[in-house]
């Protein structure tokens, strides 16, 4: 198993460094079209989190203002990688079926397309922080920083995003039913209400959520500086390295079908 394991990790990254330039091109290419004919174009990227945060800060501040200080800051930074997380496994889930032309003309390394996806999703990311540092701000929150949990995050979300396209070209259920289970996942997720605001038992279930560690870790050392506890460190770290590792392998065990059902 662990050669296996090790022998998909060695042919991704040579595929990876081969196609490069095609990912660069894909990526490009999702940036346009998703802000194509758009007058405020790329600014959107730090609109939408903002209009977000203000809209839930006037719905939840109310319910929560006591128990969460600086609860914009605490809501921006929850929503920003959520919105990262559900953007890149829904748009990962059906990155092989909407290439199938190009699939079907060309070789191409088909997990090239969900990876593309995360890449992509990661940027815009990166453009919504320019939201949280107006927050910060406005706030006068002092500021910190750490790339850490963002890479941990990416590499769970792609991992997940690469098992959900293979399963997604046999099952195409999936596609509907995914934004089912990520409106739950939200809501199971300490998004806009703290942990402590649950009974300890469904405390104690929360923990088994690894968005709630990645917002955590996040959240503690962007908010507070704080470092947290090696528990946390180490949940991230395994559902990172367990998501790729298993998204992966099956992706590589599925793709041999993949040209008969796309």
């Amino acid at each position: 198993m662990a050669e296996t394991m090790q022998v998909s990790a060695q042919r991704a990254w040579t595929h990876l460094k081969k196609y490069q330039p095609l990912i660069h091109e894909l990526v490009s290419r999702d940036l346009k079209v998703k802000y194509r004919r758009s007058f405020l174009g790329y600014i959107w990227s730090i609109l939408n989190p903002l209009l977000m945060m203000l809209l839930q800060s006037i719905i939840f501040s109310y319910m929560f203002r006591n128990d969460i200080p600086n609860f914009p800051l605490y809501l921006i930074c929850g929503n920003t990688l959520f919105t990262f997380f559900n953007e890149t496994t829904s748009m990962g889930l059906t990155s092989v079926i909407q290439n199938a032309p190009l699939i079907k003309k060309v070789y191409i390394p088909k997990f090239i397309f969900p990876i593309s996806q995360a890449v992509s999703r990661f940027v815009t990311m990166l453009f919504s922080f320019g939201a949280v540092l107006l927050v910060m701000i406005f706030t006068r929150a002092t500021f910190y920083w750490s790339w850490l949990p963002l890479v941990l995050l990416f590499f769970f979300s792609c991992g997940l995003g690469l098992l959900l396209s293979a399963l997604a070209v046999y099952f195409r259920d999936m596609m509907h039913l995914y934004s089912i289970l990520t409106m739950g996942w939200m809501y199971a997720t300490p998004l806009f209400y703290p942990i402590t605001a649950l009974p300890e038992t469904l405390q104690k279930l929360m923990k088994l959520n690894p968005l709630y560690h990645y917002i955590n870790l996040f959240r503690n050392l962007m908010m507070y500086g704080n470092i947290p506890g090696p528990n946390t460190w180490i949940a991230c770290i395994f559902c990172a390295v367990a998501s790729m590792a298993i998204g992966l392998l099956v992706f590589r065990k599925l793709q041999k079908n993949f040209i008969l059902y796309i």
